[in-house]
């Protein structure tokens, strides 16, 4: 398809897929305001807790590179519309645990379905950006952002009233499944694979592999970028709430307004995300936004007050908030590696790291304290600025163009 119509059919399928993204944030955010309440329900130690949340990043381990196959065989949509379906119901799994070995099979589950959706719905948004010749990726995750916002007030909103988490899980799942099968019926057809014959492009076998060679030494600093921010962004998911809760005594709603002021930041700047970028450059906005981060994260830990910690998460939010789709949009663009692949990698980087932070901060609390080891995040976000440059190859001037926006593509 090409011309009008497939940029009429790529606009037609937005809608959809953002709704996709969207769903992806309201069902993930909702479990984390309850992660106090859970943690005392089953009398968890700080350990015992990052023990089991790694079930999340175990389940998403095998099910990342597996959708990345499975796109490069079938197309996004089929594998975005199987992963969704499986995604909405499986978030009514950790409210029924009972302990902790039943926390982390239910976060396997959880894991495996989120890793697979967030491959598969970042290719296709990638196709989507090409088809309709928008600079839109940062919006879609704005999407995913302005439900993790909804899922953070829900969540909260529940806990304050006393809602067991049980109750909500399960009612969330109910809902979410009813809502993703709507959503995903109406995504877009992506372009088809390349049949295996017109993957190696010009020159043949042997220069497509030295095209290879040099997308992967692209891809290496890309994705080293993607898993600082979004281990960022996994560790201030989890562990914000408990920070506030345990560390400075909030009570269970002000605990978890920490984490909605982060994602609410997260929503505003990844909305703004590509015009700011087609503006300033992608490496100025990424290095940036990295500084402010780690300036927020240090006046969150120091302030010793949970109404100034709350706020500093919405800096912490507000900075980081872009990084990873201008890291995505990036690595599509490298001339030199298959998009589907390219995307597929610095996702499962950066999703494997988003989901493998909030253990490795238990494990760091547990043979230290939960303050000391939160001053990871803003050593992560200096890493960030000092590896915002990866991002200089797929600027104007060079080999891949960046899309800029323009009156008529604004949101």
């Amino acid at each position: 398809m090409s011309g009008a119509g497939g940029r009429g059919t790529a606009t037609g399928g937005a809608g959809a897929l953002y709704a996709v993204f969207f769903l992806n944030g309201i069902v993930l955010a909702s479990w984390a305001p309850r992660i106090p309440q859970v943690k005392e329900q089953l009398g968890l130690s700080d350990g015992q807790l990052g023990t089991a949340l790694l079930g999340v990043a175990l389940g998403s381990v095998p099910a990342m590179p597996a959708a990345g196959l499975l796109v490069n065989r079938f197309g996004s949509r089929p594998v975005a519309r199987c992963a969704a379906l499986v995604y909405a119901p499986a978030i009514a799994l950790p409210g029924l645990a009972g302990s902790m070995t039943g926390l982390m099979l239910g976060l396997v589950v959880l894991g495996a379905a989120v890793g697979a959706l967030d491959v598969a719905m970042n290719a296709h948004a990638v196709d989507l950006e090409r088809r309709s010749g928008r600079a839109r990726l940062s919006s879609f995750h704005g999407l995913f952002s302005a439900g993790a916002l909804a899922g953070a007030l829900l969540g909260t909103a529940a806990a304050g009233a006393g809602v067991a988490a049980r109750t909500q899980f399960t009612v969330s799942a109910a809902i979410g499944t009813a809502a993703a099968g709507v959503a995903v019926a109406a995504l877009h057809r992506a372009a088809p694979p390349a049949p295996p014959g017109r993957r190696a492009g010009p020159g043949g076998p042997v220069a497509a592999a030295r095209r290879r060679g040099r997308g992967g030494a692209r891809l290496l600093p890309l994705s080293a970028l993607g898993l600082c921010v979004l281990l960022v962004e996994g560790v201030v998911t989890d562990w914000s709430s408990v920070y506030l809760a345990d560390a400075l005594g909030a009570g269970p709603g002000l605990a978890g307004a920490g984490y909605a002021a982060f994602a609410l930041a997260m929503t505003a700047g990844r909305l703004g995300g590509d015009r700011t970028a087609g503006r300033f450059g992608p490496v100025r906005v990424v290095r940036c936004g990295a500084l402010l981060t780690a300036a927020g994260a240090v006046v969150a830990l120091v302030s010793g007050h949970p109404v100034a910690s709350a706020v500093a998460f919405c800096a912490v939010g507000l900075g980081i908030s872009a990084s990873f789709p201008l890291v995505v949009s990036g690595a599509s663009r490298i001339p030199s590696a298959a998009p589907g692949t390219a995307v597929a990698t610095v996702s499962t980087t950066g999703y494997f790291a988003f989901l493998a932070g909030p253990p490795l901060i238990g494990f760091l609390a547990s043979h230290s304290s939960l303050r000391t080891a939160l001053f990871l995040v803003p050593a992560l976000a200096l890493a960030a600025a000092a590896l915002a440059a990866s991002l200089s190859a797929t600027q104007p001037g060079e080999e891949i163009p960046l899309p800029r926006e323009d009156a008529s593509s604004h949101h």
